[in-house]
């Protein structure tokens, strides 16, 4: 297959981008149809790759020893095919949403540049070109955020410098993979992470989840809920930063190094991932505003997909790799549903909410579809690659996991219900009085998200066995595995305890509506002000769990220390001491050249003298 072909997801993307951004604005609706035409194209292009046999290319590039290399097989075909999707989606959109934008022709070149460099790095299998078009992605993330409102650029800085140091992890790691294997080529490494090859592995894992946007590289995307435009929340972080970093993330457990079931690594992932779950939802139950409180939660379920690739499980694998679609999926749909509501209301706080469920009852009921999928409800596609991670962390042994994926559930549900609750249900305000239902192409995507939810859960063995456990064939797990087929159904154990997860959910909201004064946005408050979480809210409420901005109170620190004990001394030491010395000594060679002959000639007879002295000496 040619490289040309193998590249035309790209090449598409890019021709689109500039076409859009070079159609004239003075004619009516033109922006708008040229990217609706050039979006479609481009997901018929990836509904055409993903049709097509696995393809590779490669030819000598740059210097001898490196290939410009592609490839084309399942997993990366199923990713791409999601990317063409999602793309096409919020270009529905944003054909309305942002209509209006003063920058709407750059907000279009973004997201196809955006789409351009994923489709790139997805088929990328070479090291250097996987930098590339990873790298570029930091560029539009920055623009994209860019087009915000007041405080934009400031957010854009934050994600750029957290997302770009990540990056550079990565690419320390890959630098490290190149000494240890001589090559650059993606397909070729399978590395046992021993020795400096652990600290590639780190790197690179850093790297994969800063783009996937787990704790701690997370804290710049809940202030790009706010700042930033919502098609970007639901085009970037929500999807395809997650389908890329998970991707990533498989590539390296999976292929680049070889790894062994409840290993150092593996538990590593495990950790991170449980933390991820428990701290980002307990973020998100707390927010009072829809946005920010699905930025938390797109952060939270991060953590599900990294615990079930850390299990080494096949069963927790693919669950992890499941959940990564389905939650591109259905947090796409979320943040569509909240930019509908905020098209049509003006704000997505949850006090000036309330009762517009029948103002628009579409919105409405997609809303209420993703939110109980990513809860874990069945028969939702949430539910059954939540059972996976479940049984995959529970066949580890560390039962600890299982807990906290458990806890993620309790408090994504009560949450949930607290967001729907808010917005749709509850006393009517009257700043909502008179909304209406959305245009057709904003609830047009927000419907088919809200289908797909639906038709994975169902039809969940489509997507497992046709794209995901294809994945982990020809790898070593060990013995005692689940087998993923028989064990997602509704009377085994782990599904009960899920069960009574969303009972205790449930029971968790009702209580703080009650205690809130029937206040449907009060109803954590309960959680809010127990002792030890208030303090652990404070400080987060208070950014003291920021490392972005801890990081820069302890640059800020450090100058300032560095200029009272260094660069203040310094300034003294040459420019007082020295100047003041300096100045004494002049005006003690300007007392003694007062013009006199007579004491210059004395001056050269003692000098001649002490000459002669030294000379006689020696």
């Amino acid at each position: 297959m040619s490289m040309i072909y193998l590249l035309l997801p790209v090449l598409v993307s890019v021709v689109s981008a500039a076409i859009v951004f070079l159609t004239p604005r003075r004619v009516k609706w033109a922006t708008e149809t040229c990217a609706f035409i050039c979006s479609s194209v481009f997901l018929l292009i990836t509904c055409r790759l993903f049709a097509s046999p696995d393809a590779s290319f490669s030819m000598p590039w740059l210097m001898p020893g490196m290939e410009f290399s592609l490839k084309l097989y399942g997993l990366n075909k199923f990713v791409l095919l999601w990317i063409g999707l999602f793309s096409f989606f919020v270009t529905c959109f944003s054909t309305i949403k942002v209509h209006n934008h003063p920058r709407v022709r750059e907000y279009y070149l973004y997201l196809f540049l955006t789409s351009a460099f994923a489709s790139g790095a997805v088929v990328a299998d070479n090291f250097v070109l996987l930098v590339f078009f990873w790298e570029a992605l930091l560029v539009t993330l920055y623009t994209f955020i860019s087009l915000g409102g007041a405080n934009a650029h400031k957010t854009a800085l934050k994600g750029f410098v957290i997302v770009g140091l990540c990056d550079f992890c990565l690419i320390l790691g890959i630098g490290i993979v190149w000494l240890l294997t001589g090559t650059l080529s993606m397909s070729a490494p399978s590395i046992v992470p021993h020795g400096i090859a652990a600290a590639a592995f780190f790197l690179m894992v850093t790297g994969a989840l800063g783009k996937g946007g787990a704790m701690p590289f997370h804290t710049w995307i809940p202030d790009a809920a706010i700042d930033a435009p919502v098609g970007f929340m639901a085009f970037l972080p929500a999807s395809i930063e997650k389908l890329l970093g998970i991707y990533l993330l498989a590539r390296i457990s999976l292929d680049f190094f070889t790894l062994s079931p409840n290993d150092v690594f593996g538990m590593t992932l495990m950790t991170i991932g449980g933390l991820t779950i428990v701290g980002a939802v307990s973020m998100a139950l707390v927010q009072k505003d829809l946005k920010r409180l699905l930025a938390y939660h797109a952060v939270s379920q991060v953590g599900y997909m990294v615990l079930g690739i850390g299990t080494g499980t096949p069963i927790g694998i693919i669950g992890g790799l499941f959940h990564m679609l389905n939650n591109a999926i259905y947090k796409s749909g979320l943040f569509l549903s909240a930019g509908s509501v905020e098209y049509r209301t003006g704000t997505t706080n949850l006090e000036q909410l309330g009762g517009i469920g029948k103002q628009m009852p579409v919105t409405a009921a997609c809303f209420m579809v993703c939110a109980a999928a990513i809860s874990g409800v069945w028969p939702f596609n949430g539910f059954v690659s939540k059972e996976m991670i479940y049984h995959g962390a529970l066949e580890t042994g560390y039962r600890i996991f299982a807990v906290a994926a458990w806890v993620g559930s309790i408090l994504t549900f009560a949450s949930f219900l607290k967001a729907g609750h808010s917005v749709f249900f509850g006393v009517r305000e009257n700043t909502s009085a008179r909304v209406k239902e959305s245009e057709t192409p904003i609830l047009m995507p927000i419907i088919a998200l809200s289908f797909f939810s639906i038709l994975f859960g169902i039809y969940n063995y489509l997507p497992i066995n046709l794209f995901f456990a294809p994945v982990i064939e020809g790898h070593q797990f060990g013995t005692a595995h689940t087998a993923v087929g028989g064990s997602l159904n509704l009377f085994n154990p782990v599904a009960g305890v899920s069960l009574l997860c969303l009972v205790a959910g449930f029971l968790l909201h009702y209580y703080g509506w009650k205690k809130g004064g029937r206040k449907a946005f009060l109803a954590s408050e309960p959680v809010h002000n127990l002792p030890v979480l208030k303090s652990i809210y404070n400080w987060a409420e208070r950014r003291f769990l920021d490392i972005y901005e801890q990081g820069a109170r302890f640059l800020n620190s450090m100058a300032f220390v560095l200029y009272k004990d260094f660069d203040r001394p310094t300034d003294y030491l040459y420019e007082g001491i020295t100047v003041n010395a300096g100045k004494r000594f002049t005006r003690v060679l300007q007392a003694a050249h007062n013009g006199h002959y007579a004491n210059y000639l004395g001056w050269c007879i003692a000098g001649l003298l002490l000459i002669v002295c030294l000379v006689m000496l020696s």
